[in-house]
């Protein structure tokens, strides 16, 4: 790559100037939501929301989790995101109902097209279904979903769509079995 594709790259406007405007307030925005205590999951969904984040009822994110563009995330009622957890939504992340994201899970929709010496910046979606945990550590990339119902395994590489009521792991991940349900 030549300096001036590098270059090129550097100075390329990749956001708007509404968009630069919302990181900034988020900015501050960021350091509210961080400070407030833990059990309190309420005042959290509310700062999200005034963010322009859907954030559905009974949504447990905690304090620690770092949401990019909240104007970007749409998670469902009864879900969860856990201690730590990152959701890079430079693109669109929708979380269903009744999902877990687990401490340290990383949620990224943001690339680049490698294809192009520029290296411009891609955002495609990822969407997480309903009723599905992604466990510590694991890493869902973009342009991702995961089916209803599936398990991504502690510290999973996930760069490929998973089924719904699959079980996957691994690096990349790879689907293991059927989720069965007991009861």
């Amino acid at each position: 790559m030549s300096a001036l594709d590098i270059q090129s790259n550097r100075s390329a406007r990749k956001y708007s100037a509404s968009v630069q405007v919302m990181r900034v307030a988020w900015a501050f925005g960021r350091v509210l939501f961080r400070l407030v205590p833990r059990p309190l999951y309420g005042p959290r969904r509310v700062i999200l929301r005034c963010f322009g984040a859907k954030v559905g009822r009974n949504v447990n994110i905690a304090n620690t989790a770092a949401i990019y563009f909240p104007w970007n995330l749409e998670i469902g009622d009864w879900s969860s995101i856990g201690e730590h957890a990152y959701i890079y939504n430079l693109g669109l992340i929708t979380i269903g109902e009744k999902s877990t994201v687990s401490q340290r899970a990383h949620i990224c929709a943001g690339t680049h097209d490698y294809t192009d010496p520029a290296l411009p910046l891609l955002t495609p979606p990822v969407k997480v279904g309903n009723q599905v945990w992604i466990c510590a550590d694991a890493f869902v990339g973009p342009n991702v979903e995961i089916g209803d119902g599936a398990v991504i395994g502690a510290r999973a590489v996930v760069t490929k769509s998973i089924n719904a009521w699959m079980v996957a792991a691994g690096n990349p991940a790879r689907e293991l079995k059927r989720r069965e349900m007991e009861g």
